[in-house]
């Protein structure tokens, strides 16, 4: 498996990427708030392999008593397995990344069951399944459409009145 996908792919660090999605800029303690059953230590850990990989940036560094306090945000461009990393990569190593990422997107929806105050409808929370009949052609011009839509929207900066939310898809050849 490549670096990228090596260091991407591991639980811990995947969920670290998820926390700064859409801009976002966290401290370590910030980040610690986020994934509160990652231990401190290890959390400090993944946040120093994902800077040593140029994968998060610091983007700020102030004196806490006595410590330097570092506010990190994900380089976006640096943050995907590309398309070389996947090929090189075996049925089982897709098999581990995708179970990797499934069981993370049930983390991130089990923790907001968990909140107690969930109500899905004005959440606007929702989950579906579409099959679509598509030539390859045809697929590709859609998924160009949907990126040009995503982009317009991942764009929109965090804001009093905004919630961030979670937008995750998966597309796959189905029988």
């Amino acid at each position: 498996m490549g670096t990228s996908a090596d260091l991407l792919l591991h639980p811990v660090r995947f969920r670290i990427v998820q926390a700064l999605l859409g801009g976002r800029e966290l401290t370590t303690a910030q980040l610690g708030e986020a994934l509160p059953d990652v231990a401190t230590t290890t959390l400090y850990r993944h946040v120093g392999l994902l800077v040593e990989a140029a994968i998060l940036r610091v983007v700020q560094e102030r004196r806490v008593r006595g410590s330097v306090e570092r506010t990190y945000r994900l380089a976006v461009e640096a943050a995907s397995v590309t398309p070389e990393e996947a090929r090189t990569m075996s049925v089982d190593e897709h098999r581990q990344a995708f179970t990797t990422f499934v069981a993370t997107v049930l983390g991130d929806f089990d923790r907001y069951l968990a909140r107690g105050d969930v109500d899905l409808g004005a959440d606007q929370v929702g989950y579906r399944q579409l099959a679509l009949h598509l030539s390859d052609e045809e697929m590709a011009e859609f998924l160009g459409e949907l990126r040009t839509l995503l982009g317009r929207w991942v764009e929109v900066p965090p804001g009093p009145d905004r919630t961030r939310r979670l937008l995750t898809s998966i597309v796959m050849p189905a029988d």
